[in-house]
């Protein structure tokens, strides 16, 4: 079963001789993105208040927002098109709102500070937007085998299969594999074609190595190389290695097998020669995390208060629906393996906690979760309560309280905590979520093994920008229904 994932990565390959690269257009797009952005609104803004000066005002706001961007690489070529649009457009934004204040005090300008204020504050979406329109483009011209790069992969068998294997599971990278250079005599399972092979030991001849490898470079228009090191693929044969293929001015990528580490914790050093990646820990303290803090508790008490209305009309649903408590209250594990009550409204009968072990045979969820498509417990108005996630406001006040972040993984029940791996445990190194990764990706039609990877890679990675954009994306996946069951 597992062929036709791994042949997945072998997506239609693209031709030998034709242009693999991103098109010319993004970089102009977002520049036109980024200066309407900025100059419309600024203009209109000091128009409507009868400002002489709404021209130069636009002019000197476009130029400023285009440096910014421009200084921090947003328009090269491998940063188009990916991911993390929101936010860098909030940090380039920050940027953006300090530089202008520092020549706003040098050259002494008296224009409406909050007026200019507010007119810079479509910039970051606008741009965000744009950005996230290329992204869906060069998504679609991927997943069809254009704007990728085609790569041979060197190493043992199964560091190859592992590494295919990972390719295989998405296709919005940019490398498609079209060959292989297995070391030794073992064929990998990969469904790639074997371009060369090289001896398990070391070659006193530097050429034993580089020859076949630069061939098959060659044979099947290779743009990339992809080494996967190990006990055969010594430093000084990989150095070797090297000095052929940059010699032939194609590109080497080791591979060092750490897997979902964001780029970010991730660090090059050299000493005594030795080339070492520093691979930071994840944010647990310090300024981020007060932030997250203050900013959960803040923003959860802000909802409260502005979903008063949508609290009491929930509550009068599901009190005229069925009989029964309007809160359902349930103890979940949270942050450390701490139990703590979980409050939602009701959707399901009042006995659902009894029942549910009636219907333990219809799980349709594998590992640690207990899911039913058409649960028969569930009320008419829990069905739309749950396809628009609004069973989930009483947890606000987990919240507040500090049980529950506004962003993290899905909160789990002791039973299911029972069984959990030592792999499994580390979903409970943060606080719960009232949404997170998992709600935004699928929710319910996830599989056991994709929820807990999408939990860990948010637990290993998190940062503010990180929790922006799934927020942002819950709004989507709320209105979607995607998964809700």
């Amino acid at each position: 079963m597992a062929r036709p994932a791994q042949a997945q990565v072998i997506r239609e390959q693209p031709p030998m001789g034709r242009r693999t690269g991103k098109p010319v257009w993004y970089a102009p797009a977002a520049v036109i993105g980024d200066v309407t952005g900025a100059a419309v609104p600024v203009y209109l803004a000091f128009m409507l208040v009868g400002g002489t000066h709404a021209v130069a005002y636009a002019m000197v706001a476009a130029a400023a927002w285009l440096l910014v961007r421009g200084a921090r690489d947003r328009y090269g070529e491998p940063r188009l098109g990916e991911r993390d649009n929101i936010g860098a457009a909030l940090q380039d934004w920050l940027v953006l709102v300090g530089l202008l204040a520092v020549v706003r005090a040098a050259t002494g300008e008296e224009s409406p500070f909050l007026l200019a204020l507010a007119a810079l504050v479509p910039c970051a979406p606008t741009s965000a937007v744009v950005h996230a329109l290329i992204h869906r483009h060069l998504a679609a011209r991927r997943r069809s085998g254009r704007a990728v790069r085609r790569i041979l992969v060197i190493g043992e068998a199964r560091a190859i299969d592992g590494l295919v294997s990972h390719l295989a599971r998405r296709t919005d990278h940019e490398f498609v594999v079209v060959g292989m250079c297995p070391i030794g005599d073992e064929n990998p399972h990969a469904l790639a074609p074997v371009a060369a092979r090289l001896d398990r030991q070391a070659p006193p001849r530097m050429s034993a190595d580089s020859a076949p490898v630069l061939e098959a470079v060659r044979r099947i228009a290779v743009d990339v190389v992809l080494v996967v090191p190990g006990p055969c693929m010594s430093g000084m044969r990989l150095r070797r290695l090297s000095w052929a293929l940059h010699g032939d001015e194609c590109p080497l990528v080791v591979v060092p097998g750490l897997t979902d580490v964001a780029r970010r914790r991730v660090g090059v050093s050299s000493v005594a020669g030795l080339t070492m990646l520093n691979v930071a820990p994840p944010l647990r303290r310090g300024l981020a995390a007060l932030l997250k803090t203050l900013t959960d508790r803040l923003g959860a008490a802000l909802l409260i208060v502005l979903l008063a209305p949508v609290f009491a009309a929930v509550a009068l649903a599901v009190r005229l629906d069925s009989p029964g408590p309007v809160v359902h209250r349930q103890t979940r594990i949270g942050r450390g393996g701490m139990p703590f009550t979980m409050a939602k409204f009701r959707t399901m009968v009042a006995d659902a906690e009894r029942l549910r072990h009636q219907l333990a045979r219809t799980n349709e969820q594998d590992g640690g979760m207990f899911k039913i498509r058409r649960d028969p417990r569930i009320t008419r108005v829990g069905r739309v309560l749950r396809r628009y996630s609004l069973d989930e406001l009483p947890q606000l006040f987990n919240v507040v309280r500090g049980h529950m972040s506004l962003v993290g993984p899905r909160p789990p029940l002791p039973d299911e905590v029972a069984g959990y791996d030592e792999v499994e445990l580390r979903r409970l190194a943060v606080r719960p979520g009232l949404t997170g990764v998992w709600q935004v990706s699928g929710r319910s039609d996830l599989s056991w093994d994709q929820t807990v990877a999408l939990d860990l890679r948010y637990v290993d990675n998190w940062s503010p920008s990180v929790d922006l954009g799934v927020l942002v994306r819950t709004m989507r996946a709320v209105v979607a229904g995607t998964g809700a069951y």
